[in-house]
């Protein structure tokens, strides 16, 4: 499609708070029957990607913030399916309900929703910083029946008091917007090639799915902020030098605070096993495949079984030959 002639654009973030009336952009809304996932799309959907639940029509009707831009799935399904096949071949004792996990209705395209914020931060500190030091010890020990002294260096560090002042522009922290999805596995997806991200448009969903959010802005924005607070203490770090830091406080003001909704793309799939509903998705640009797996018990029990019919027969090929 013919990439829009507007650019990205960063909204205030009392804008995002204040929320607009929903914006449709698919026809059609389902919420699954299992996971509660509310996804959009312009086809007709009847199991759920994520938990492989019934879909049913979606009646809520609640604000929302209409998305700002799109990450474009660069990977098709025919790589994602090779990108999963591997990724499956290569989990020890895994059912072969795994393997079929890349067949091609089971494997659907959609839009993770993630906010995205920038700021401008001043951060004053209070710390310490530690400067090592050298003092000679000495220590007695028995040789030879004998106690005998010797010496050796020990590393000692002095402390000396430390304040002063960080400054930093964040840009684009990225914060998953759905709790539908494990963190851990959406943040091992990472890194995403944002600088590809494109205005949105209706026509980018035209095939695929959107995953509605449910971490609202207030709740990603909090969470920028701990993403940064871990990026300013090491900022205060390398301002305090030595061979040690310590950071004792740190009080931020935060400026020009700007956020957006953005989709990125993946692949995602679910199969059922052992009653159990199991998830895989794979990043819609690179590839990476992150997923959970059972594992057989009939495999691993026929595994035990032959390695201990191999020792059975190496027990009798050494009592035979002894």
């Amino acid at each position: 499609m013919t990439a829009p002639t507007r650019g990205i654009r960063e909204h205030a973030v009392e804008t995002l708070f204040a929320r607009s009336p929903a914006a449709q952009i698919a026809p059609y809304h389902f919420v699954c029957q299992g996971c509660g996932a509310h996804v959009q799309g312009d086809h007709l959907a009847q199991s759920c990607q994520f938990c492989a639940s019934p879909l049913v029509a979606d009646p809520s009707n609640d604000a929302q913030v209409p998305p700002e831009a799109v990450l474009p799935f660069s990977v098709t399904q025919a790589l994602a399916r090779e990108s999963l096949a591997e990724w499956a071949k290569s989990r020890w004792f895994a059912p072969n309900s795994l393997k079929r996990v890349n067949e091609a209705e089971r494997l659907k395209s959609t839009y993770l929703p993630h906010w995205t914020f920038d700021a401008a931060t001043d951060s004053t500190y209070v710390g310490q910083r530690g400067e090592y030091y050298w003092v000679t010890e000495t220590y007695t020990v028995q040789e030879n029946g004998e106690s005998v002294t010797k010496t050796r260096q020990v590393r000692k560090t002095h402390w000396y008091p430390a304040h002063g002042r960080v400054s930093r522009f964040f840009d684009d922290v990225l914060v998953n917007a759905t709790t539908k999805l494990d963190p851990k596995k959406v943040t091992a997806l990472e890194p995403w090639p944002l600088e590809k991200a494109q205005p949105y448009a209706h026509e980018y969903l035209a095939g695929h799915e959107a995953l509605r959010y449910d971490v609202e802005p207030e709740q990603g924005l909090e969470t920028a902020k701990q993403i940064m607070a871990g990026v300013i203490d090491q900022d205060c770090r390398r301002d305090i030098g030595g061979d040690e830091q310590r950071v004792t406080s740190v009080s931020t003001s935060y400026s020009d605070v700007t956020g957006k909704l953005m989709l990125l793309p993946v692949w995602a799939g679910a199969y059922l096993h052992g009653g159990k509903s199991w998830q895989i998705v794979v990043n819609g640009c690179t590839g990476e495949v992150q997923g959970e797996r059972p594992y057989s018990a009939v495999k691993i029990t026929i595994a035990v079984l032959v390695v201990l019919a191999l020792l059975v027969l190496v027990v009798v090929y050494f009592l035979n030959s002894s």
